[in-house]
């Protein structure tokens, strides 16, 4: 074969499998470039057939449903119920039937840039999505659980159409009758982890703005996390207007600053 290696690069992106003809004529180059081309063709593939069984795995709970009759079936997540700042959040999203989009998986498995991207996507193609931020004021007056539960209602509320199934991750929210808790639910349901995308997405993007208007505690890089740099902002320049009072460290710097006044 005479075509150059990056020729030959560009054609093998354009095939599918195997059995193409341009396929089996790279295999009688013996060139070290070709057989480079080809093992990193064949790892592309593998990757792709994973990714979409990965699609089809995480699509049977909804498509159980659909076979049941429900059209309207939301996935619900939340994100923000360890951090000692900021709000908790949770989003809802109800995805069409021929939805089929790879890659999606619980947010915290994705990089930053696919999060990006796949909330862009999932805001394109769902059916309805909703939001429901609930503030670390409310989180000190409840508690995190309840204020969990609050944002999932809360998202739930802003839905049209309303949903006529719920799958919610892990805890039970007796929204409505036709639900189900699943542990572990951003690995096994498409829409559920659709959702966590939205939450995790809508909340860092919060956090980002809030590093701006209370700088040294770094919230752009921990969302509010108890981290090394965190914990030292708390112990040099005490708490800000958005951290979680009834968390034991923003608690006992909190205490710390007022013994000093």
């Amino acid at each position: 074969m005479s075509d150059s290696i990056a020729t030959i690069r560009e054609r093998l992106n354009e095939i599918t499998s195997e059995n193409d003809p341009f396929f089996q004529l790279c295999l009688q180059d013996k060139r070290k470039g070709v057989e480079k081309l080809l093992q990193s063709t064949r790892r592309k593939w593998e990757k792709e057939t994973k990714l979409l069984a990965k699609l089809e795995e995480m699509k049977q709970y909804e498509t159980d449903l659909f076979q049941q009759g429900y059209k309207y079936i939301a996935g619900v997540d939340e994100v923000g119920r360890g951090p000692l700042a900021g709000p908790v959040v949770a989003a809802a999203v109800i995805l069409p039937v021929d939805f089929s989009v790879v890659g999606i998986n619980d947010s915290k498995q994705l990089s930053e840039a696919k999060r990006d991207a796949l909330f862009e996507t999932i805001k394109a193609e769902a059916i309805a999505i909703g939001v429901g931020i609930i503030e670390h004021d409310v989180i000190d007056q409840v508690n995190i659980y309840e204020a969990t539960k609050l944002a999932m209602r809360e998202a739930l509320d802003q839905l049209s159409p309303e949903p006529d199934f719920v799958l919610i991750d892990a805890m039970p929210l007796k929204y409505t009758e036709a639900e189900l808790s699943l542990i572990k639910g951003d690995t096994k349901s498409i829409s559920i982890a659709a959702a966590s995308i939205i939450a995790k997405v809508t909340r860092d993007r919060l956090m980002q703005l809030y590093d701006e208007t209370y700088p040294g505690y770094d919230f752009a890089s921990n969302m509010g996390y108890g981290t090394k740099n965190h914990l030292a902002g708390l112990d040099t320049i005490g708490i800000c207007p958005i951290h979680r009072l009834s968390f034991s460290p923003v608690k006992e710097a909190k205490l710390h600053f007022d013994s000093l006044k």
